[in-house]
């Protein structure tokens, strides 16, 4: 849910309002007790006779009732004003939270609205004791497509695969492209058989074409899976679905592939979980891990001000990709393990970091939760190469769900109390960002790229990063925008006062810190003249 940074701001609206209310109840029962004696005062007989209690009484029964109205006239305006400001900051913020939803090239979901409904589907189908199958879709050829003709034909691609989801899936299912070529489309209430039959007719129709438009036929390939069987929980469902895409692509592409445990093995491989967790435990203890660095700019003067250190796995090592070694390591028990090895090889790779730069390094809550996790250990593995505590930012990563959320506050004061400042990472990103939010300080706050990548196409996501900022000049914290990709999202995201940026517009991640200034005007007029071109090569007029 990107719209999550706008909740601390409608709480903090809400304890305003309600302040507000109770100062004003109070100023009227003071004031209708000092009219309330000053009129009874001179038919009270002191010490109170029969006389004089009759005649107080007569006044309070004339008096009180009028005052009463006026006075809860006066506190029930405060309330309606109350409600009226709370219903405004409620509604921008489900519209924030619809809009960052929507993959704004298909209209599909987006790979944070698959994220909320995988998990709903998942919970649902276990309570029930229902099917929910998974058909993961990755596109023939799309590389081709954008060489031969142009990303604005891969575009036209990917629009036309949503258009294909939208139309051709059946009524319940939910479709979304969760990457750049990747789809998904949960089928609840579906076993595998009935999932495998649709997505063969959904591919069916992409190979006999559209029949209307300029669009060419086109193919994909695909892996399906079910829960409760043969997949037992929802990583799994993912995983196996992942596997049997993997291997129909391997294996010539352009088809469905069910999930086959022994054909398919675990994850994106062929390899059982027994063999994939001693092969991500052979990647720690082996230092299997090439480290590269991402740098981090000032959006005001264009001067590297950070750079976050990523890992890429050997290839030899058997995972094709950092995202299929860490879900490796997510679903055999080896994350804190991992964790700790790619901060020996970001650390002895990343050289001398200068006093006015910081390195951002990433750390999964499994390993800040775990009783093996020392603050002292880390500043150790830093300091023998060099970078000191007061050059390290630790990001903490949503690869994995906050478990035990004391044991992770207190093992990042640790980190903070050694000079080690605290990064929130994909803040806007769901439900677990804005827990965090409320919970720990950080120093520095991370923009979730979908939000950053939406916030251009929509007045309700600039909404949430106009709160985003706001937050963090009232924190003290520096903010990030992620994934800036286009000259136009660099010109938003710095004209809204965000101070700093990262993304491959600006600097791709390389084995060095990069430390060359980046000219941020002449990136955005670059960008600005290449889509031009592209939009001329679409349709002269509109260029």
């Amino acid at each position: 849910m990107t719209a999550g940074a706008l909740a601390p701001a409608i709480k903090r609206h809400e304890r305003d309002d309600a302040r507000a209310v109770r100062s004003r109840v109070a100023r009227s029962l003071a004031v209708m007790f000092a009219l309330l004696m000053a009129a009874a005062g001179p038919f009270i007989d002191w010490p109170f006779g029969r006389d004089g209690w009759v005649g107080r009484l007569l006044v309070l029964a004339v008096i009180v009732p009028p005052i009463m109205v006026l006075l809860a006239r006066s506190v029930l305006e405060a309330a309606g004003r109350m409600e009226v400001g709370r219903a405004e900051m409620r509604d921008m913020y489900e519209r924030a939270r619809l809009d960052s939803l929507i993959d704004p090239l298909t209209g599909l979901g987006n790979h944070r609205a698959f994220q909320e409904e995988f998990a709903r589907q998942v919970e649902d189908a276990r309570r029930r004791g229902s099917a929910l199958s998974f058909v993961l879709i990755d596109l023939d050829d799309l590389k081709r497509v954008n060489d031969e003709v142009g990303h604005a034909g891969g575009d036209a691609l990917i629009a036309e695969m949503g258009r294909l989801l939208a139309a051709g899936a059946r009524l319940g299912d939910r479709a979304f492209r969760i990457g750049g070529d990747e789809f998904v489309v949960l089928m609840p209430r579906t076993d595998l058989e009935a999932a495998a039959l649709t997505a063969r007719r959904l591919l069916a129709a992409a190979l006999e074409g559209p029949t209307t438009g300029d669009e060419r036929p086109f193919s994909f390939s695909a892996g399906v899976s079910s829960f409760p069987t043969p997949s037992t929980s929802g990583a799994r469902l993912f995983r196996h679905a992942d596997a049997a895409l993997y291997w129909s692509k391997r294996h010539g592409r352009t088809s469905v592939e069910v999930f086959d445990a022994d054909r398919h093995g675990q994850a994106g491989d062929e390899r059982n979980a027994a063999e994939l967790a001693a092969a991500v435990a052979a990647v720690a203890a082996k230092r299997s891990l090439t480290a590269v660095y991402q740098p981090i700019f000032s959006l005001a003067t264009g001067v590297v001000i950070g750079h976050e250190a990523l890992v890429r796995p050997d290839p030899r090592s058997g995972f094709y990709s950092a995202e299929a070694l860490f879900s490796a390591a997510e679903a055999t028990g080896r994350t804190v393990e991992l964790d700790a090895a790619c901060l020996e090889v970001v650390a002895a790779a990343a050289g001398t970091v200068p006093p006015e730069r910081y390195l951002a390094v990433n750390l999964s809550p499994r390993t800040l939760e775990s009783p093996e996790f020392s603050a002292t250990r880390l500043v150790a593995t830093f300091k023998k190469h060099g970078i000191l505590p007061s050059a390290l930012v630790l990001e903490l990563t949503e690869r994995e769900a906050v478990e035990d959320i004391e044991r992770l506050r207190h093992n990042l004061e640790s980190c903070r109390e050694m000079g080690i400042r605290i990064a929130a990472d994909d803040v806007g990103a769901g439900n677990a960002g804005l827990r965090l939010l409320s919970e720990i300080s950080f120093d520095l706050v991370k923009i979730d790229l979908t939000l950053v990548q939406s916030g251009v196409l929509r007045d309700s996501s600039m909404a949430v990063l106009r709160a985003l900022r706001e937050l963090a000049v009232r924190s003290s914290a520096t903010i990030v925008a992620e994934g800036i990709e286009t000259g136009h999202q660099l010109e938003v995201v710095r004209e809204l006062g965000l101070t700093a940026g990262q993304g491959y517009l600006l600097g791709r991640p390389a084995r060095t810190l990069i430390t060359d200034p980046s000219n941020i005007d002449d990136l955005i007029a670059t960008d600005r003249e290449r889509q031009r071109e592209v939009l001329g090569a679409i349709d002269p007029k509109a260029a």
